[in-house]
C-alpha cells in the first residue's frame, strides 16, 4: 500500500474538487468525514463505518441527502462505496489515494477504473500562473511605475500621482474591482489625463475669446462731457 501524505492528499483532493462543478458543500463535508475516519484508522485499504457517526461528523441531517451524496461520490470516483444493506453490519469504504510522490491519484483496489489524475506539475503550474497574475496586477514599487511612465514620455509627477492613488485604495478600479493589469490601468490614466488637459484647454480658449469679445464692445450712450 502506498504511503499517505496527509497534506499532499488533501491539496490534490481540493484541487480536483475545485474543477468538478457537480459537487456541492455537502459532498465536500461528507468526504472530509470519511477522510477523518480513514485517518483515525491509520489509512487502511478498506474500513467499516457507522452511518450515524458519518452523518454527525459531516453535519448532514437528512438520510436521503446522505445516501445521495455518498452514491454520487462513488459515481464520480472520489471513493469506493460498498453498501451492506444489513442494519447489523456497517457499510465499507475504500478511499482513493491522491497526491502521492508520483503525483497521481492511486486506486487501492482496482488498478485502473478511470480515476482522474491530478499531476503535481499542474498544481505547481497554477501557482506559477498566479504569481504572474499578481505581478501584472500590482507594480513591485513606485520606481517601476516611474520607469513605465518615462517610457511613455510622461513626467515623474504623473507617475507618482498614479501610484499613490491606487496604492491608497488597494489597487482596485473604482475602489471595488481588483486591477488585473496595472500597466493597462496606467495607460488609461494617461489617456484620461490627456482628455482632461484638452478639455481645460478648450474651456480656457472659450473664456479668452469671450473676454476679448467683451473688451471690443463700446457703450453707445457715452457721455463725452465727463473727463477721461
Amino acid at each position: 500500500m502506498p504511503s499517505i501524505n496527509y497534506i499532499k492528499h488533501l491539496n490534490a483532493v481540493f484541487q480536483q474538487f475545485s474543477k468538478d462543478n457537480r459537487l456541492n458543500p455537502t459532498h465536500v463535508s461528507l468526504y472530509m468525514a470519511f477522510f477523518q475516519l480513514w485517518n483515525h484508522n491509520r489509512f487502511p485499504e478498506q474500513f467499516h463505518f457507522n452511518r450515524e457517526e458519518v452523518m454527525n461528523l459531516s453535519k448532514i441531517g437528512s438520510k436521503s441527502t446522505y445516501h445521495r451524496c455518498v452514491k454520487e461520490l462513488n459515481h464520480y470516483k472520489n471513493l469506493i462505496y460498498h453498501p451492506s444493506h444489513n442494519p447489523f453490519k456497517g457499510s465499507k469504504i475504500n478511499m482513493l489515494i491522491f497526491g502521492t510522490t508520483s503525483g497521481q491519484a492511486v486506486d487501492l483496489i482496482v488498478p485502473n477504473q478511470g480515476q482522474a489524475l491530478v499531476p503535481l506539475y499542474k498544481h505547481n503550474k497554477q501557482i506559477e500562473n498566479n504569481n504572474k497574475l499578481y505581478k501584472l496586477a500590482q507594480p513591485k514599487n513606485q520606481n517601476v511605475v516611474i520607469e513605465f511612465f518615462k517610457s511613455k514620455k510622461w513626467p515623474t509627477t504623473e507617475a507618482q500621482k498614479f501610484y499613490n492613488h491606487y496604492q491608497s485604495i488597494g489597487w482596485k478600479l473604482g475602489g471595488k474591482t481588483k486591477i488585473v493589469d496595472w500597466k493597462a490601468a496606467a495607460q488609461n490614466w494617461m489617456l484620461k489625463s490627456e482628455e482632461i488637459k484638452n478639455e481645460k484647454a478648450v474651456t480656457l480658449s472659450a473664456v479668452e475669446r469671450s473676454q476679448n469679445k467683451d473688451n471690443l464692445k463700446t457703450t453707445k450712450n457715452k457721455n463725452y462731457n465727463q473727463p477721461l
